[in-house]
């Protein structure tokens, strides 16, 4: 692997900074009854709470929300909202709203509903509730709501069965709105629906059957059905959207050459038009189907999709066409445009294409950002990268307005009994909510109180991106330094990894399984401890930051034994699986950047570029925020062949 000094002159930032913090960490009077009364409430227990010791707790509110929840829908809406108003800086205030829409449409309570309502509720259920309320006094609004969550190619909450009932019997929900559903379901696989959504269309419906039934069999006989499905041709855009859905999925090249045959004659909604070439155009790329290409080419500026778009600039760029990459950079939006990725390739583009000055100034408006190409462009420059830091200084006086803020001290006091992921929700809350002056006071807040994960969140929640050094916290550096030298892997990549993995929360859970700060799978955990000669740590001992950057930087050892040491493609392992990696590497462009590019997984390629710019980041911090002698990649990954010869010889 390369070579990385571990030059970390770590700075002991919080140690003076944390005697200067106000007492909230330590228990204080009232929190005992507070955390039996939160207890008691939950097991709606009332008579084992002490409602006088903690009437003037600051978690009373929480109390009191388990109190009137177990009243619903009995509970008045004037008292739902009294307590929604009292609670307007709590997540409290969101959850009551939520819980009495629920309670209020289930029992048909529609009136009380809209009382507590402010707009669409989330989640299906409670839209479904919230619709229905709607039925009596703005009907249109209703069923424009119920007939967009109607269209769903699966089964709907049982919520939703009087809204959908009313709709139909009003005919706003009528037989074209059935098949489309119907041709969902059969997109989904959803047999069972199918059927029961067929046995509601009458017999005008039933050529438009079996024709479905004919596509089930046979999706290429999709040129040989009728082109006009159901009465008046109603049924015909939901139809070919379906099937062409299918069609272009199973075979691309095939269903082009039948869309060209049907397109003509088909008279459809633009939208099912719309859906179906864009399919198309999709796979078309994503596939890399040459013989569809020109078709494609010709459609794109119809469709005006940017993601469309960078697919097409992608091919390209696999080609070799350099002018074909200025051509579609030239119909980037010009927001997108400005990004460092596409400075990047233009300047590329242009220097292959001769045109160097040019390029240099393309390479350099990229290198003025702060992101993977940014510092690309910067490597290509011969400059120090840009970090573009802002100043994270905070008064003391607005220090002190922060730790006396209700919201700051409902956290505290959830935290001092034992209920971090309520505090958690207490301090996310306000942080998105609080001018940007009070949030910059909260994440100094967070970081003197030494809570990486709600700091690098506040960053996130209030937009800080400039704020590096909260972003990128120096929390766990002792595991990444001392694992990090006993695997042999860069300590600052370790660091990258769990920064982009889990933003710093050691219990992060991910929703497959992964779990900790470099979000291991458990199985990988009890592989990799087997090899270590540990204890298998078990689904909550991976969860201990120093086991999981144990474990997760050994196995970033293994991933950089197998790539000979090269950080991108590691890394891409990493997230992607060495299986694939070793695939993509095959098949590779030989340039690092190329390489990157062409990961087919967005989420793999943003993933090696977050970690590569993070690691400099980390570096950059650690040296007091001089870029001066960092490097995001080695000589030997910038100007390594990237292909199988990467692939060490096991």
């Amino acid at each position: 692997m390369p070579s990385t000094p571990f030059r970390i002159p770590w700075k002991p930032l919080l140690t003076a900074a944390l005697l200067c913090l106000p007492a909230t960490g330590q228990a204080q009077s009232g929190d005992g009854a507070m955390r039996d009364a939160l207890q008691a409430a939950r097991a709606k227990d009332w008579s084992a709470i002490d409602r006088a010791a903690i009437a003037d707790h600051a978690l009373a509110g929480y109390v009191d929300y388990h109190r009137l929840k177990a009243r619903l829908p009995g509970a008045s809406p004037s008292e739902v909202n009294a307590f929604i108003d009292a609670n307007a800086d709590s997540p409290l205030a969101g959850w009551m709203r939520g819980q009495a829409i629920s309670a209020y449409g289930e029992a048909g309570r529609y009136r009380d509903l809209l009382a507590v309502a402010d707009g669409e509720p989330r989640g299906t259920a409670r839209q479904c509730h919230y619709y229905a309320a709607l039925l009596g006094n703005d009907p249109a609004t209703a069923a424009e709501g119920g007939r967009e969550l109607w269209r769903a190619g699966h089964s709907q909450p049982d919520a939703c069965d009087p809204l959908f009932n009313t709709l139909r019997a009003r005919g706003e929900i009528g037989p074209e709105q059935v098949w489309e559903r119907l041709t969902l379901a059969w997109q989904a696989g959803e047999t069972g629906m199918v059927g029961y959504l067929g046995r509601q269309l009458g017999d005008d419906w039933a050529g438009a059957r079996a024709a479905l039934e004919r596509l089930d069999d046979d999706i290429a006989a999709i040129t040989r059905v009728p082109s006009c499905i159901g009465p008046d041709c109603r049924g015909s855009g939901a139809l070919f959207a379906a099937a062409m859905h299918d069609y272009t999925r199973a075979d691309t090249q095939a269903a082009l050459a039948a869309w060209r045959r049907l397109s003509p004659q088909l008279a459809i909604d633009e939208a099912h038009r719309h859906e179906i070439e864009h399919d198309l155009a999709f796979y078309s790329l994503v596939r890399d189907v040459s013989p569809n290409r020109d078709w494609v080419d010709g459609v794109l500026p119809r469709l005006d999709d940017t993601d469309l778009t960078v697919l097409r600039i992608r091919v390209a760029l696999a080609d070799r066409d350099w002018a074909d990459v200025l051509a579609w950079a030239d119909r980037l939006p010009a927001e997108e445009a400005s990004e460092a990725r596409w400075q990047y390739w233009q300047a590329r583009a242009l220097e292959q294409l001769g045109d160097d000055t040019g390029a240099n100034a393309a390479y350099a408006r990229a290198a003025e950002q702060r992101s993977f190409y940014g510092f690309a462009a910067a490597d290509h420059l011969g400059q120090p990268y840009a970090l573009n830091r802002a100043d994270i200084s905070v008064d003391e006086s607005r220090r002190r307005d922060i730790a006396a803020l209700p919201a700051v001290q409902r956290t505290e006091a959830l935290l001092r009994i034992g209920e971090p992921g309520l505090a958690s929700s207490e301090w996310y809350a306000a942080a998105a909510r609080v001018s940007s002056d009070r949030a910059m006071a909260m994440a100094d807040y967070a970081a003197r109180r030494d809570w990486p994960a709600r700091l690098v969140q506040t960053t996130i929640a209030a937009r800080l991106w400039d704020a590096l050094e909260w972003r990128f916290p120096e929390a766990y550096r002792d595991d990444f330094l001392q694992w990090g030298r006993r695997h042999d892997v860069d300590p600052y990549l370790l660091m990258g990894i769990a920064r982009r993995e889990s933003a710093y929360n050691p219990e992060a859970l991910s929703p497959v399984g992964a779990r900790g700060l470099m979000q291991l799978m458990p199985g990988t955990a009890t592989q990799v401890s087997r090899q270590l000669g540990m204890a298998d740590p078990g689904r909550y001992g991976v969860l201990e930051p120093s086991v999981n950057i144990r474990l997760g930087s050994a196995y970033i050892g293994e991933m950089m034994d197998r790539y000979r040491g090269n950080r991108l493609a590691a890394t891409a392992a990493y997230n992607a699986g060495p299986g694939r990696v070793d695939r993509w590497l095959r098949d590779a462009p030989q340039q690092f950047d190329l390489f990157v590019e062409s990961i087919p997984f967005r989420e793999t390629r943003r993933y090696v570029q977050a970690v590569m710019a993070y690691r400099v980041i980390f570096e950059s911090l650690a040296n007091g925020g001089d870029t001066r002698g960092v490097a995001m990649l080695t000589p030997a990954e910038r100007q390594g062949d990237y292909n199988g010869s990467l692939l060490a010889r096991r």
